[in-house]
């Protein structure tokens, strides 16, 4: 066993195995139940789209008072960047949202990170996104503290104007939903994979709104997709909303460092 830096969550480890193959593996001690299981299945859903690569499961171990849950996976060994490394993730990716889901929503429940996520299906986009991300984390905030009364106020008016902000009417877009920088690996022929995913039928923009908040993609990457899938008009201005999920998710995981950003989103969006 070999250790690696990197996760925030989870322990992991590079696995030299008798038969001389090396794999990947992810353990948590305290991992809920079905958190490696579901993220299995997750990656099961993005490779059917046959879209960006992703690593093969090989192994899922669920925790017990014995063991720690383990999830193990092929071993992505890195490379340099191809030169078009950009314009295949950008086509890969519209590939992935093009591929569809059944519905605003999954068949099951999973995590974003270490954090549970709601996944009930829902009819319109605009009813998912406000019930099933943002209303639940807006009371872990209140609960928590983080909100004061005009944080909250915001929070609210902003629900309720939800099918007004969304945008034009979209199907469901097969999502990443965890879709940082840090959660694509340049493999060793150059090419992107794709890891750690937190997956649900969803709109598209939220994978892309995601890449921007954190930033480390280039401009290409937005430019092949747009010219592969182009979005619909007033995506721009849809950005700060679809920041809010994955501020509300860090604001609940690591804490108020991220209260300003989540602040100057909601009054950006007024």
């Amino acid at each position: 066993m070999q250790p690696l830096a990197g996760g925030d969550i989870n322990e992991a480890h590079v696995l030299s195995l008798a038969d001389g193959r090396r794999v990947f593996a992810k353990s948590n001690a305290r991992a809920p139940a079905r958190m490696f299981e579901v993220e299995a299945q997750g990656l099961a859903w993005l490779a059917a789209a046959r879209a960006l690569r992703v690593p093969e499961v090989l192994g899922v171990l669920p925790p017990s008072a014995t063991w720690p849950g383990v999830l193990v996976l092929e071993l992505i060994e890195p490379g340099p960047r191809a030169r078009d490394f950009d314009e295949q993730l950008g086509r890969g990716l519209a590939h992935l949202h093009r591929s569809g889901a059944g519905a605003f929503g999954l068949e099951h429940d999973n995590f974003i990170g270490s954090l549970p996520q709601l996944n009930a299906p829902a009819a319109e986009w605009a009813e998912f996104y406000g019930a099933r991300r943002l209303w639940p984390l807006f009371e872990r905030a209140r609960a928590r503290g983080f909100f004061d009364a005009a944080l909250a106020s915001a929070g609210e008016r902003l629900l309720a104007r939800l099918p007004q902000l969304v945008g034009p009417r979209e199907p469901p877009a097969r999502v990443h939903g965890d879709l940082w920088a840090g959660n694509v690996h340049v493999a060793a022929d150059g090419m992107p994979v794709l890891i750690d995913p937190a997956v649900y039928g969803g709109h598209r923009e939220i994978d892309l709104a995601m890449m921007r908040l954190f930033g480390g993609f280039g401009s290409r990457v937005y430019a092949a997709y747009e010219e592969a899938f182009p979005l619909s008009a007033g995506h721009r201005e849809r950005v700060p909303l679809y920041q809010l999920y994955p501020l509300l998710v860090h604001l609940e995981l690591f804490g108020a460092g991220y209260l300003p950003q989540l602040r100057a989103c909601l009054r950006s969006l007024g």
